[in-house]
């Protein structure tokens, strides 16, 4: 089994190392991906080595995609390949979790019409407007898709995410 998580800078640091460490607990191999290798550095100061370059990815050789948010999705739904990794999990229906701004990489991949999801609400308009159904609860399921929209939400994010893949995988 194995996740990426892809960021950038910015990123809402919780949202990022609560499920990399979450998924190393469950024995997942995990790579973080951004634009370039290097590091990246959350909003509130925390450094996170990147494994790979967006370029450099192979959504094939995932089952997990993880898309954290802060200020980070909104770099990262300019990148065509961050965009693409995300349509090729949404579309061969790969389990995808997303939280706070995170779906709006998915909102940019024009992946979430008749979806339902939440996510933080200074993106709900904006998630409505891609044609998917706003939800303003601590997670939301929908197929392969778990969306959440804050920080204290970490709890019931990570248990959808698991149950998630442990349905993909059984």
């Amino acid at each position: 089994m194995k996740a990426i998580i892809i960021s950038a800078d910015g990123f809402e640091d919780i949202e990022l190392l609560v499920p990399y460490y979450r998924l190393k607990e469950e024995k997942i191999e995990v790579d973080i991906a951004s634009v370039g290798k290097g590091k990246i550095i959350g909003k509130h100061g925390y450094e996170v080595a990147v494994d790979k370059a967006l370029h450099e990815i192979d959504p094939d050789n995932y089952d997990l995609l993880v898309l954290p948010g802060g200020r980070a999705p909104e770099a990262l739904r300019k990148e065509g390949d961050a965009v693409g990794i995300a349509q090729y999990f949404m579309r061969r229906n790969k389990p995808v979790a997303a939280i706070c701004h995170g779906p709006q990489v998915l909102i940019t991949g024009g992946v979430l019409r008749g979806r339902h999801a939440t996510s933080c609400r200074s993106v709900a308009g904006e998630l409505k407007e891609s044609g998917a159904f706003y939800e303003d609860s601590e997670v939301v399921v929908d197929g392969n898709l778990v969306t959440s929209r804050q920080p204290s939400d970490l709890p019931a994010f990570m248990r959808e995410m698991l149950r998630l893949l442990e349905k993909g995988s059984g």
